[in-house]
């Protein structure tokens, strides 16, 4: 049964049909509505009752439900409408029953027909492009996750220099390590303050993990480790919160997507709709509540095709999106895989070097058997290795604030395949 909540919009609006002349006085207001209510309402004909019209006219032509759908579309039209509504409306509460009367069934049916394709068309629209915004959202929770892994694991490691730079320099009459160069791998050189300060900066990027967002430690792997905590020292020096860091310390694998702008420490990535789309909701939010009923003056079929194009823009867009981070997920497991493997040797390395130091006692560089400076020496190399290793950015910034940015997929692969060359060299079997 048709619910009227008694506004009186119908009988304000009878312009919109000729068949309604001989109930106004050439204003479309009707001259038996007195307030909201009909004086004759027992008495009303039949173009004025809903239930009554489908009865009669469409009640074998199209389901009840879709006739009703229909007319509370128009009268949440008519409610909006402040200036003369240049759509003809096939419904008009009862008035599907008077369009049929006037210019016959068959055209009162296919206005009907019309108006469900139209609504068909935005709810597969939207339904479509939630979906959409599902998997986008679940590739990106995904990637967030892959490379906040990759990024903690980097910081731990540039923690842990420290340790080793402190239990190094103890050592009296070490000599001087040179760079190591080797089959197209280029190593850094011991530089113990330099080692100390990443390690300080990791600290405190380590220490702030705890209440930042999904995608921050893997903004940290996006932009290199190694630089990020560099940055962090320095912001810290200065008494500045670490989560005023913008830029590319703090590009988080969502932001890292799209290109451009700066995130907060914690932000816990962007608002799709508003960088992507434009808004939440298509742009111009065309699906907001599912409804397609929010506009007068244009055809309602043709605000149906323009948000369907829409939703097909938006995929596209949230489709490349889904492919980057698809991308960048099979990136920064690789590299997760081959930086831990060189970690795993380094931690032993360290642990040995450390007890040879902490527990034996030997602080002078004479007093070593050659297997332990053989072992401080590869802990020397692994420390250089994995330092190198924590620089490389694993995304590259688009020039358009707007564009997709590029998994750097050379440094990448470059960096593991030099880390198998000094591993397979130095500590293969």
């Amino acid at each position: 049964m048709f619910c009227c909540d008694q506004c009186g919009e119908c009988c304000r609006h009878l312009l919109l049909s000729p068949l309604y002349a001989g109930f106004h006085d050439g204003d479309g207001i009707c001259r038996y509505l007195e307030g909201n209510r009909c004086s004759i309402y027992e008495d009303r004909p039949l173009i004025c009752r809903v239930d009554e019209c489908y009865e009669a006219m469409f009640k074998g032509t199209m389901a009840y439900e879709d006739y009703l759908q229909m007319n509370y579309a128009c009268c949440a039209l008519l409610k909006q409408k402040k200036e003369e509504v240049s759509m003809p409306l096939p419904f008009i509460l009862g008035a599907a029953a008077a369009v049929a009367g006037a210019v016959g069934i068959g055209a009162g049916i296919k206005g009907a027909k019309k108006l469900k394709e139209a609504n068909d068309t935005m709810e597969e629209a939207k339904r479509r492009h939630e979906a959409n915004m599902a998997h986008f959202e679940e590739e990106n929770k995904t990637t967030s996750l892959a490379m906040d892994k990759l990024g903690t694991l980097e910081l731990e490691i540039l923690n842990s220099f420290k340790t080793f730079a402190d239990t190094f320099e103890t050592i009296k009459n070490r000599p001087h390590f040179a760079p190591y160069e080797k089959n197209g791998v280029v190593l850094p050189k011991y530089d113990g303050e330099q080692l100390k300060e990443v390690s300080i900066g990791a600290g405190v990027l380590l220490g702030g993990l705890g209440g930042a967002g999904l995608g921050t430690a893997g903004g940290f792997a996006a932009a290199g480790a190694t630089t990020a905590a560099v940055m962090a020292l320095g912001t810290a020096s200065t008494g500045t919160a670490i989560a005023s860091l913008s830029g590319a310390a703090l590009t988080n694998a969502t932001l890292a997507a799209l290109g451009g702008g700066a995130v907060a420490a914690g932000g816990g990535g962007i608002a799709l709709g508003m960088t992507i789309l434009g808004a939440a909701t298509l742009g111009v939010g065309l699906l907001v509540g599912g409804v397609i009923f929010n506009f007068t003056g244009e055809k309602i079929s043709d605000k149906a095709d323009e948000a369907w194009q829409q939703m097909e823009q938006a995929e596209e867009k949230m489709n490349a999106i889904c492919a980057y981070l698809l991308r960048l997920r099979h990136s920064a497991d690789q590299y997760y895989d081959a930086l831990s493997a060189v970690n795993a040797v380094y931690q032993k390395h360290l642990n040995g070097l450390t007890a040879i130091v902490s527990l034996l006692g030997h602080d002078d560089w004479h007093t070593f058997t050659a297997e332990e400076k053989k072992l401080t020496e590869n802990t020397v190399l692994l420390v250089g290795l994995l330092y190198q290793m924590c620089k490389v950015e694993l995304v590259l910034k688009s020039d358009r604030e707007d564009g997709i940015n590029a998994v750097n997929t050379k440094a990448i692969d470059e960096s593991i395949r030099s880390a198998k060359s000094v591993m397979d060299e130095h500590f293969a079997g």
